[in-house]
């Protein structure tokens, strides 16, 4: 059970690996594009291509859907990104329960963005997790984890990408263990759970109490979407890249700009942190280099990032 890109590694490994895969089961083809047309998820896509049945059910919590999975007779039920809540009977139908590959090392950033908030909370270092799933949101008994360390600069889409591929092969590691009856579960500690929950447009507009780090941080999490925008002389801005700049201090307001420095615009933030911007992009146009924002008056020392309002 999966749907978006993230999950494809996971089901090409486990045929890799021997197992038998009788169903797949993916969220309804949905709207997307200029056009508006239906596109299939990325899951089922790649279940055709290895000629796998695909169910989209548009609700899980019916006799038909449970129906349907007790159909395949599954061992277990491998779940990625599937993007839905499992009922307890629907778990049951295989004999050995769900497991589900977390994007996190749980029971840190439980939730739908794992990897955005990580990024967006400053974390060097995050995993994967493969665990039982229970009644509760990301809650079951771990099964396996491993680290991985998060480059500097890193964004979500390359971060989830490496995430992906790490993760499909502790998921079939995960399943071997289960075979043999090698693995030990162990319950997570919910005193030291911390929560990912699903991004808000609201999220990625620019606040004052942020500091330079955090401004960073939300840039690279929250790439693609919800993007982090500002507003300047009433129009909106998307800051595309940003770093903090160690070792330099400002007393102006938060959200001032300071200055062109080499290639980057430096923004004054919260506690007297500055960030340099190094990429800008206004609301329906391409993304530029902070230099030709500059030239073209976009945005220039002296001015003051807002608050913007939300999108329409």
């Amino acid at each position: 059970m999966g749907t978006p890109e993230s999950a494809v590694p996971s089901l090409d490994a486990i045929l890799a690996a021997g197992h038998e895969i009788p169903l797949v089961v993916t969220q309804p083809d949905r709207p997307a594009g200029r056009s508006g047309a239906p596109r299939p998820p990325p899951v089922k896509v790649r279940a055709e291509a290895h000629g796998i049945p695909v169910i989209q059910p548009a609700k899980v919590r019916t006799p038909d859907f449970r129906a349907a999975v007790a159909d395949a007779a599954p061992d277990v039920i491998a779940v990625v990104a599937y993007g839905r809540i499992l009922t307890r009977p629907v778990r049951d139908t295989a004999r050995m329960g769900a497991v589900n590959l977390h994007f996190s090392l749980l029971p840190a950033y439980r939730g739908a963005a794992p990897v955005q908030w990580a990024l967006a909370r400053g974390e060097h270092v995050t995993g994967i997790t493969t665990f039982r799933l229970d009644d509760g949101l990301d809650t079951g008994d771990v099964l396996a984890h491993r680290k991985v360390p998060i480059f500097e600069g890193e964004h979500a889409p390359a971060l989830l990408a490496r995430l992906a591929e790490e993760g499909a092969a502790l998921l079939v590691g995960t399943l071997v263990g289960l075979a043999a009856g090698s693995i030990r579960p162990v319950p997570q500690d919910a005193t030291t759970a911390t929560a990912a929950p699903r991004l808000r447009a609201e999220d990625g507009l620019w606040d004052p109490v942020w500091s330079a780090s955090e401004l960073s941080g939300r840039v690279r999490g929250f790439d693609p979407w919800p993007g982090v925008w500002a507003a300047s002389r009433a129009k909106r801005l998307r800051i595309v890249e940003s770093s903090p700049v160690a070792a330099v201090e400002t007393e102006a307001p938060p959200g001032t700009v300071l200055a062109l420095y080499g290639d980057a615009l430096r923004i004054a933030c919260a506690n007297g942190t500055v960030a340099a911007i190094s990429s800008i992009q206004p609301e329906g146009g391409c993304a530029m280099r902070a230099r030709d924002a500059v030239n073209g008056r976009l945005l220039t020392p002296g001015d003051r990032l807002e608050r913007p309002q939300p999108a329409a």
